[in-house]
């Protein structure tokens, strides 16, 4: 699927509560979807596994993320590279701005 040159502004974009106190606002390009998340505080993230590779980058807030087993604690800056088929959990420690790049593109998503 190729995908025009597309400028998106994120204040238009529909924000869907994904998974209790995730709220996302997505866009995908021909390879990628990348979800803008608020997330409320101690809102939490069950352990889940995917095919994508994703990227969390953690723009706002703390987050305490659980991946294969290990706990790390995120702050604002924070930059966290999850391989596919890797399983993973999350809890907000407060509220977050985070922003999720996955690719191949999450079509459950759409």
């Amino acid at each position: 699927m190729t995908v025009p040159p597309t400028l998106f502004s994120l204040p238009d974009l529909e924000e869907r509560e994904i998974v209790s106190g995730f709220f996302g606002k997505m866009i995908h390009s021909a390879t990628m979807t990348m979800a803008y998340w608020t997330v409320e505080k101690d809102a939490m993230l069950p352990e889940h596994q995917h095919p994508h590779e994703q990227v969390l980058n953690l723009l706002e807030g703390e987050f305490q993320l659980q991946v294969d087993g290990q706990t790390h604690h995120l702050m604002p800056g924070s930059v966290f590279v999850i391989p596919g088929n890797t399983p993973h959990s999350g809890r907000a420690l407060t509220q977050c701005r985070i922003l999720d790049v996955f690719q191949p593109t999450r079509d459950d998503y759409r």
